[in-house]
Parts: C-alpha cells; sequence; structure tokens
C-alpha cells in the first residue's frame, strides 16, 4: 500500500513519529557539533549513513533500529539551528535566570534548548504546542526528566516573544 492509500490518520501519525525522531536526532547532531566540533556536512553526511533510519549495532538494543527521520526535517533543524546560533543562543539566554547562562547548563540540555528555539523562530508550520512538548519528550529520551519543566517554561517564553 502506498503512502497515498494509506487513510489520512496513518500517514499523519507516521509523519509525527519521522519527525519526533528527527528532532531527537537533531539534538544528538548539535550535541555532537560542540562536543567535537564538527563541520556541518561530515556530521549530516554521518547520520544520514549510519544513525537516521539504520540498525543499532549493540548488543544492549537487541537488533533495535533507528526510529526512520524525515530527512528533510532533520537537516533543517541541523543547519538552521547551527547557522542562526547566535540569534538562537541569545533568545535561550534572555530567557534564564540572571545567574544563569549557556554556559552553565548541560550540553544535552543546551542542545534540546537550542533545536526547540530554532524550531519555534523558524518552523511556523509546526505548531508551538506541538514543538514545546515534543522538545520536552526529546528531554525524557535522554534522561532529564528533571528538567522538563524548565524546559518547558524556556520555550514557552521563547514562542510568546517569537510567535506572539
Amino acid at each position: 500500500m502506498s503512502d497515498k492509500q494509506k487513510p489520512a490518520k496513518s500517514r499523519n501519525n507516521a509523519r509525527a513519529r519521522s519527525r519526533s525522531a528527527a528532532r531527537l536526532a537533531a539534538v544528538q547532531a548539535l550535541f555532537q557539533h560542540e562536543m567535537e566540533n564538527t563541520p556541518i556536512a561530515p556530521l549530516l553526511h554521518e547520520f544520514h549513513q549510519h544513525r537516521l533510519g539504520s540498525t543499532i549495532d549493540d548488543e544492549s538494543f537487541d537488533d533495535a533500529t533507528y526510529a526512520d527521520a524525515e530527512v528533510d526535517f532533520f537537516d533543517d533543524l541541523v543547519r538552521g539551528t547551527i547557522s542562526r546560533i547566535a540569534d538562537v543562543d541569545a533568545a535561550v539566554s534572555e530567557k534564564l535566570s540572571a545567574n544563569w547562562n549557556l554556559t552553565r547548563l548541560d550540553k544535552t540540555l543546551k542542545a534540546v534548548l537550542r533545536v526547540g528555539c530554532y524550531e519555534l523562530m523558524a518552523r511556523s508550520d509546526v505548531p508551538t504546542p506541538a514543538v514545546i512538548s515534543e522538545y520536552v519528550e526529546v528531554a525524557k529520551a535522554f534522561d532529564a526528566t528533571r528538567e522538563a519543566g524548565f524546559i518547558n517554561g524556556v520555550l514557552d517564553a521563547i514562542a510568546h516573544e517569537v510567535r506572539g
């Protein structure tokens, strides 16, 4: 059955899952970019070839597979966040309390906030509540459940500013 023949709800669920996977992978890519200063082209190539929809070669995963991610969406999140990093960092920093700054944040948390902020700034096609809840879930995937409320608050404040 082709995608066009599938019921609309099934297609929408599949798209939502592929976008969720793209967000998770984008946060991983941003984390790697910050840790290793990997240039964008090789970074995207690595994710396209070895992570997006690939089998995980690790016994602890029992032949698990990375979820298929919407590649164009993933690419936009990664390229866009990196190309607008100064604007993104300024928007995030502005929403942190006076005694906090980006350098004090855990690198994973920083990557989640950066990609989420970029999506709020540049992807008006995605509803605000969807963006915020998706990045709260991404944080939970990285075992940052305690920080979920923090992420929700920061992204909500950014959304009010950039989306009105």
